[in-house]
């Protein structure tokens, strides 16, 4: 038995309906109000419940978005849930999260210029938008990329390039100084470039300044070719003190990486704003869209001081791209260690270009007096013990007297309750637990409730 070889790609009443299949859906997740948060199934229970979907003839667009929709996604926790406080979540606008449906549908290519001309367009609007909110020249730029690792290793890469090229190699190893409580991306770049860490001692304080920085600088001279500075670390939120840590570059050459995945986007609220200052000096710096400001996944916009660092750094070089490399225009896929490449800030440039920034702004600065609001509430509560002062939007704190096991079972009981999403954390060997707090639809009450579950 013969088919026709384009069926799936001809537009039929099997491709429409079909398509209707998937909108409706779409439509339903996006405008849900109680969509639960839902929890991980063993593999076993997952085969038992949706069993082989993949066979020679299919099983029907009908029967696989049913799959999904009751088995497949129930077994994925729901990240843009408002009590899904671990780790960093994720809470895109209904405008970035529907813009994203057209993404896709437009078949869209984000690599270059040439292909996608009026898509690069709109990302580098944002681009230029977000660097002069931090203070970059004009003439900063860059490129969104799937995440922060490949941000981290793509800045990392082109300030080793840029190292090489004004000073040859070292005697020894390419070395990168950052804080010991620095992403693990870092060290994960490092391995891939198979360079050497030095992570330098923050402090009781976590956060890293140019007092620190200064002895791995003169001990390891030249060798040094990149500083990494967090703005707003993962466990902590914590934003290293990044003006004197750039003002060591009146004494050192090295390139400034800012590491902002998370907390960059903090500048937009003038309450965060002042801790942040020297991020303008930044050689590269990078903040995910996915997290604080309010995109699907994935994102990360990488931006350089100057972009021509990066191009050089990350072009490649091939027969088949020669009419692309030979051309003066702008192409993401320059400026990153990536070539195919979907256009992928298109989702945050529409929900900015719809909402404005303001918005951005208020939401951003909601996120900050939440934070305060319940570190205040966690400080005047008997038995508990706030670890640190937030600076940001992430509030650690510990219940007195728990164990580790004591801190895993509540946190289990409460995502087998549908309750919250809360794990336990850790800090010099003492667990904790944590709210990382991003979404505007998470409440004072969502948080004081979750509380009140440590003393049931």
């Amino acid at each position: 038995m013969t088919t026709d070889p384009a069926r799936m790609h001809s537009v039929t009443g099997d491709t429409t309906e079909l398509v209707d299949l998937v909108l409706d859906y779409s439509r339903r997740r996006i405008l849900a109000t109680d969509t639960p948060l839902d929890k991980p199934l063993p593999e076993s229970e997952l085969r038992r419940l949706a069993g082989r979907t993949v066979s020679e003839n299919g099983m029907g667009a009908e029967r696989a978005l049913a799959v999904f929709e009751h088995v497949l996604a129930p077994a994925c926790i729901t990240t843009d849930h408002p009590r899904y406080l671990s780790f960093i979540p994720t809470a895109p606008t209904k405008a970035a999260t529907a813009f994203d449906l057209v993404v896709s549908a437009s078949a869209v290519y984000g690599g270059s210029w040439l292909e996608g001309s009026g898509a690069v367009y709109a990302e580098n609007q944002v681009l230029a938008w977000l660097a002069s909110e931090f203070g970059l020249p004009a003439t900063a730029g860059g490129v969104f990329v799937q995440g922060g690792t490949l941000g981290n290793l793509s800045a990392l890469v082109a300030a080793r390039d840029h190292a090489r090229s004004e000073r040859g190699n070292p005697a020894g190893r390419w070395i990168i100084v950052c804080s010991a409580e620095a992403h693990s991306s870092v060290a994960s770049a490092a391995r891939v470039m198979d360079v050497d860490v030095v992570t330098v001692s923050p402090g009781e304080s976590g956060v890293l300044s140019g007092d620190a920085v200064r002895p791995a600088l003169a001990e390891h001279g030249a060798a040094v070719f990149a500083v990494v500075a967090t703005a707003g670390s993962t466990n902590f939120g914590i934003v290293d003190d990044i003006a004197s840590i750039a003002a060591l570059k009146d004494e050192f050459d090295f390139w400034l990486h800012v590491d902002g995945a998370y907390g960059l986007a903090g500048m937009l609220s003038p309450l965060a704003r002042p801790r942040f200052a020297g991020v303008e000096r930044a050689d590269s710096l990078i903040v995910d869209p996915h997290k604080w400001l309010f995109a699907p996944f994935d994102a990360c916009a990488l931006l350089y001081r100057d972009p021509e660092q990066g191009r050089r750094a990350h072009t490649q070089h091939a027969e088949y791209l020669d009419t692309l490399t030979e051309a003066t225009e702008w192409s993401p896929s320059d400026y990153a260690a990536h070539l195919t490449r979907r256009a992928r800030g298109l989702p945050f440039w529409f929900s900015l270009a719809s909402h404005g920034a303001a918005a951005y702004r208020d939401a951003v600065t909601a996120s900050l007096l939440l934070a305060r609001r319940i570190a205040d509430e966690i400080d005047r509560r008997d038995g508990f013990h706030l670890v640190r002062q937030p600076q940001l939007s992430v509030v650690v704190f510990e219940r007195e007297g728990w164990t580790k096991e004591d801190y895993a079972l509540w946190s289990a009981r409460l995502l087998d309750e549908q309750r919250a999403f809360v794990t336990p954390s850790s800090h010099a060997g003492r667990t904790n637990t944590r709210f990382a707090i991003l979404n505007p639809l998470t409440t004072f009450e969502d948080l004081v409730e979750i509380l009140d579950s440590m003393e049931d």
